[in-house]
């Protein structure tokens, strides 16, 4: 029996679902040839021997082609999701059953994440992810967000003050579950984060929410290793962001109330390479699309595409479908809601 089997070295929602997400495993991977040509390229060559890779990371179908293929270049994976809603628990059951494992006796990738997680959870899975089992540490942290990379941070910072503030004060009840775990590890291993900062060689970011807390801790001289802004790559900020929200935005609206979009006025609330994605998705179902935008020359490329461009409190009386693309918190108030139809 694997290690993993016996130290129930991960929490799933159900290992029985690992048939159906290793079906859809298969067929994800040939939407993945990218990921394929370095599996036959590198994977005897093993590259990443060595690496232990903390990912945080939505638990989704394309996301196991991902930790499968870093597991065959020679890496090994832990892995938390970044959200507490987007695991798709196949998914999660398949990548710790492995390509070559049972359920009675899983060989493949220690993974925290079930669908709808608490906060509490969430955290606990995060620090999970991030501790290895015999005194090993990460020295890689692959982040969607920038949660895992905030942990070691604020780890680190109180760790070196010697005390962390109480829960109590906190501003908001997520950061009250955050100083908590940090009491928690404070008592238990007063030298965690700290060592494990030192050991990590470096950390990749995908989103624009975790590379502005990146950028900021940067520019404050608090950024304790190297990271690689992924986000904006070509690959991802041209493609990803554009084509990949074009896609999701309606297979989301669709599937969360099933009601037709076409004759529908929406709102983009900004038109970035999201914004820009949604709005063309929106317009193709046939709505009416209002752009609201702060930067000039975005919202001179949306006027120039043919929507138009408004302030989102025009539109509240009349609007059937709002959404938010810009990365900044309260661009849709409380105030916003009440006046809405």
């Amino acid at each position: 029996m694997s290690s993993l089997a016996t130290r129930r070295d991960f929490r799933v929602a159900d290992l029985s679902l690992a048939p159906f997400g290793r079906k859809e495993i298969h067929l994800a991977e040939h939407e993945m040839p990218g990921l394929r040509w370095l599996r036959k390229e590198f994977g005897a060559s093993k590259p990443l021997k060595g690496a232990r890779i903390s990912g945080s990371l939505h638990m989704t179908i394309q996301t196991a082609v991902l930790i499968e293929t870093l597991v065959e270049l020679g890496a090994e994976v832990r892995w938390a999701s970044c959200n507490i809603f987007s695991t798709q628990d196949h998914a999660a059951a398949a990548v710790v059953v492995g390509p070559n494992g049972t359920e009675a006796d899983p060989q493949g990738v220690p993974v925290f994440a079930w669908k709808g997680e608490t906060l509490e959870e969430y955290w606990w899975c995060t620090e999970q992810m991030m501790t290895w089992p015999d005194g090993n540490l990460p020295n890689m942290i692959l982040d969607d967000g920038g949660d895992a990379t905030l942990l070691v941070h604020k780890g680190v910072e109180f760790e070196k003050a010697g005390a962390v503030p109480d829960p109590t004060s906190a501003s908001n009840p997520e950061l009250a579950l955050i100083l908590g775990l940090l009491q928690r590890t404070l008592k238990t291993d007063p030298a965690k984060w700290t060592q494990m900062a030192a050991s990590i060689k470096g950390v990749t970011e995908e989103t624009t929410t975790g590379v502005k807390r990146l950028y900021k801790m940067f520019e404050k001289n608090e950024l304790l290793f190297p990271a690689i802004n992924v986000n904006d790559s070509v690959t991802k900020s041209k493609f990803d962001n554009l084509y990949g929200c074009r896609h999701s935005l309606i297979d989301a609206i669709n599937r969360a109330t099933d009601v037709m979009i076409a004759g529908k006025l929406a709102v983009v609330c900004g038109y970035g390479d999201v914004g820009k994605g949604c709005a063309q998705s929106l317009r193709g179902q046939g709505a009416r699309v209002i752009v609201t935008e702060i930067d000039p020359i975005n919202a001179l490329q949306a006027a120039m595409e043919g929507y138009e461009v408004n302030t989102i409190e025009s539109a509240l009386g009349d609007a059937d479908i709002f959404v938010t693309a810009t990365g900044n918190e309260s661009i849709i108030t409380a105030e916003h809601m009440a006046g809405m139809k």
